[in-house]
C-alpha cells in the first residue's frame, strides 16, 4: 500500500495583519482508484432490468485545514487532486 501525499504552499514568505493568504494543496493516494458498480435488479420470476452503471471513489481522501492562530480558512475550490483556501493574516 502507497502512503497519500500531500504538498501545500502559500502564495507569500510573510504577511502584515490583514493580508489575505491563499493556500494551495495537492494531495493525492496512489491506493484510491475510481471503480465503476454495474446493478441489475431481478425480480422472483426473473424479470430483470436495464444495468445501472455508477462510478465511485473507495476510500476518498479529504482534505481540512487548521492553524494554530484559529484562522478560518474558506474553501475556494477542490478538484479532488489541488485544493486552494483562503484565510486574513
Amino acid at each position: 500500500m502507497a502512503a497519500p501525499t500531500v504538498t501545500a504552499s502559500l502564495n507569500a514568505a510573510s504577511y502584515s495583519p490583514g493580508d489575505p493568504m491563499t493556500l494551495t494543496v495537492t494531495y493525492g493516494d496512489a491506493d484510491t482508484r475510481p471503480l465503476t458498480v454495474t446493478i441489475v435488479v431481478t425480480d422472483a420470476q426473473g424479470n430483470s432490468s436495464a444495468p445501472v452503471r455508477v462510478a465511485a471513489v473507495i476510500d476518498p481522501l479529504t482534505l481540512t485545514v487548521t492553524d494554530d492562530s484559529g484562522r478560518d480558512w474558506t474553501r475556494l475550490s477542490d478538484t479532488g487532486t489541488v485544493a486552494v483556501y483562503r484565510a486574513v493574516a
